[in-house]
């Protein structure tokens, strides 16, 4: 059985275990993928924790479960605790480019020795972002590295990873925490990790302004980044810009002209 037909079926099994007609929420433990991989007799994944990742940011949940969600909802799994997690039928929680926007020129600063060695595009994207100081173009403000790939525990969900942490200043003085969240490939920007983001720098820097940051690759080497906030129970897109990096030479009279023109 080819390895998403086999999450399809354990991931179905677990919900069907749980759901009752009417339930808008209910947990799991990472175990009964065991128990589910047994009951199927079907080869259990060697990292059972990319079952849950899959359904988050690379595809959809079965179409059995989908058809219990009803209009303009889906069921997202989240965490939920250590290895216990929580399906939860919720408003679409993907982050999806505007295909309308324009795009922005800068002149790409990147190393070429780390566009060469760059081993994945998760990898490639946080780079390009530090590199060309994008954090700081798009936010208006003075951003600094602090950590990538972060991995720690946060009350009431469990573990987490940041992609790469930002510290940040302005220019009066106020101070910033900025997670960036970065997907390449097929991965998909999901607003469970905008929550879980959130939560980690309440609790680890509550006197510190969080702005959360996620930012994808998109056809012709653009690069969409997104900031992002909570309204309630739901993430909301705050601003959204496109970039394209390019060899200086690459950016028109004509093309500065048109951004000079630009609102800030």
């Amino acid at each position: 059985m080819p390895k998403q037909a086999r999450y399809d079926a354990l991931i179905v099994w677990i919900f069907r275990n749980h759901y009752t007609r009417g339930l808008e929420a209910f947990e799991f433990e990472r175990s009964e993928i065991e128990d589910a991989a047994k009951q199927l007799k079907i080869p259990l994944p060697k990292n059972l924790g990319d079952v849950i990742y899959s359904f988050r940011y690379r595809k959809l949940v079965p179409e059995e479960i989908r058809s219990k969600a009803g209009s303009n909802l889906e069921w997202v799994i989240e965490p939920a605790g250590q290895a216990v997690y929580r399906f939860r039928l919720t408003v679409p929680s993907r982050i999806l480019p505007r295909p309308d926007l324009a795009c922005i020129k800068i002149p790409d600063s990147t190393p070429e020795i780390i566009v060469a060695y760059a081993m994945n595009d998760e990898q490639a994207l946080l780079a390009k972002l530090r590199y060309n100081r994008i954090v700081d173009i798009f936010l208006g403000i003075t951003g600094y590295s602090l950590q990538n790939h972060l991995r720690t525990t946060v009350k009431g969900i469990g573990q987490i990873e940041i992609d790469e942490l930002y510290v940040g200043v302005n220019r009066n003085g106020q101070q910033f925490i900025i997670p960036v969240q970065a997907k390449g490939g097929t991965d998909k920007l999901a607003t469970i990790q905008t929550k879980q983001d959130l939560a980690f720098c309440r609790q680890k820097y509550p006197q510190l302004i969080c702005r959360p940051i996620s930012a994808q690759f998109l056809s012709g080497g653009v690069i969409a980044v997104f900031e992002l906030t909570m309204e309630g129970e739901e993430v909301k897109v705050v601003d959204e810009r496109h970039y394209k990096l390019v060899p200086s030479d690459q950016i028109t009279v004509n093309e500065l002209a048109s951004y000079r023109n630009r609102s800030s």
